[in-house]
């Protein structure tokens, strides 16, 4: 019999299986299709070719009735599950009191707790301000901003490979030409790029990396100009590259000698998906300013810059905001999702999460050679496929394994700057047999592309 996740609106639970009843699209999903080419911007395109109805536990669910297991908790935002219990409690007693007042007009108290509790999670003791946002991008850009009038310099470091967002700035700081940022310029001034610590590309330690970059840093760009760095403790989609040990905390020593702000973006690693909090920790690293989004309101639209609390005062009263930053219905999500990884362990659940897809994810790689690299923290994996013989990229093959998982009814992700990357980032509401038998259809999906 299958497992069935709470039923938390009045409706029935959905059975975590994985369940195909019509083809992949099945006939609904190719109607809606239609429609979405008539009535969509093409530019919007989708990844998989299935309509949603509902979703929870580990699956999603098609209009036509197909249960798919879901390896990418919609790009890292439904970490503690779809339509969670508390966070659909919280959102329904919100809604029915306001849905929205402006914050910037008549404050309320669920920003000021959001804040209150950002404060406390992301790392280091010292004295933090919060000020909220609605997108991933919002974030990372106020960062920018809050910065430049903190250290009053204008010149900003991203690194190779980074993923930042699609507004005009966060384009200027992403790396990956298409389909973020070709055709799109000009794009702001004073962006500039260094290296980033890629161990299975440069084979460098993390403190020659390091030196490496601040040469690179210094030479082109000079301390003296330099407001920030912006980078993601643990890259998105870049790839899910992990630095080599040491390279983030010689930056962030680099960085305070210097007077330069350490933006972490932690948009997708943060908020318990590497087994901590944020992914920072992992280094022990103290970021000055942190962003966060997509897995901190359950699937509402919330984003936020934290940091030292002199750094966030710099800017001027009202040179922050925005009419939706730090909704009520986001905000009241956000407090039930923090709720939920304390009350659930989600932290303890991650890591479990994290060993299975290793253990699994590293058998693969020993039996194809096709599996250059598995890296990855906590519920964060991601494999990079290339050739053997060259170890050069093999998009074509993420392309194809992937296919191949959403036809048999498994929800897969690829990126990377090159596409030959596979990443995996299931809810952790998974149950380790759903999670398993995904994988499953992962190792077939390999042997079907041989």
């Amino acid at each position: 019999m299958s497992l069935l996740t709470p039923a938390v609106t009045g409706g029935p639970a959905l059975a975590q299986e994985r369940r195909l009843v019509t083809e992949i699209p099945g006939p609904r999903s190719r109607e809606l299709a239609e429609r979405q080419r008539a009535a969509v911007a093409r530019g919007v395109s989708t990844t998989m070719p299935v309509f949603a109805a509902a979703a929870g536990g580990g699956v999603v669910v098609d209009v036509d009735g197909n249960s798919l297991i879901d390896l990418g908790s919609g790009i890292a935002v439904t970490t503690v599950g779809n339509s969670a219990p508390k966070v659909v409690e919280a959102v329904t007693a919100q809604v029915a009191s306001f849905t929205h007042t402006c914050f910037m007009i008549t404050p309320y108290e669920g920003y000021v707790a959001v804040a209150e509790r950002l404060n406390a999670l992301t790392p280091g003791d010292h004295e933090k301000r919060t000020a909220l946002f609605n997108s991933g991008a919002e974030a990372v850009e106020n960062a920018v901003k809050i910065a430049r009038a903190y250290t009053k310099k204008n010149a900003v470091v991203a690194f190779d490979h980074a993923y930042h967002g699609r507004t005009n700035l966060t384009m200027a700081l992403t790396a990956k030409n298409q389909p973020y940022k070709s055709g799109f310029g000009p794009f702001a001034p004073e962006v500039y790029r260094a290296p980033l610590s890629y161990p299975f590309r440069d084979g460098l330690s993390g403190a020659e990396a390091a030196k490496h970059t601040i040469s690179v840093i210094e030479k082109q760009v000079g301390a003296e100009n330099l407001a920030a760095l912006v980078i993601e403790p643990i890259q998105g989609e870049g790839g899910f590259i992990v630095p080599a040990e040491g390279f983030l905390p010689a930056l962030v020593e680099w960085a305070r000698a210097n007077n330069v702000v350490f933006i972490a973006d932690e948009v997708q690693s943060g908020i318990a998906r590497t087994g901590t909090w944020y992914a920072s920790e992992h280094e022990g690293i103290v970021p000055d300013l942190v962003t966060t989004a997509k897995g901190v309101a359950g699937g509402l639209p919330l984003s936020a810059v934290t940091g030292r609390a002199e750094i966030m005062d710099a800017a001027h009263a009202g040179g922050l905001g925005g009419t939706y930053g730090g909704n009520p219905l986001a905000t009241a999500a956000a407090l039930a999702t923090l709720e939920t990884i304390e009350s659930d362990g989600l932290l303890d659940r991650a890591r479990a999460v994290g060993e299975i897809l290793m253990t699994r994810l590293g058998a693969l790689q020993q039996g194809d050679p096709r599996v250059g690299d598995v890296r990855g923290r906590g519920a964060m994996v991601a494999v990079e496929l290339v050739d053997p013989a060259t170890k050069d990229p093999d998009a074509a093959l993420a392309k194809n394994v992937a296919a191949a998982a959403h036809a048999a009814g498994v929800i897969v992700l690829t990126c990377g700057t090159y596409g030959n990357v596979l990443r995996f980032l299931p809810p952790l509401s998974i149950s380790d047999e759903l999670l398993a038998e995904g994988l499953d259809v992962l190792v077939h999906a390999f042997e079907e592309t041989r």
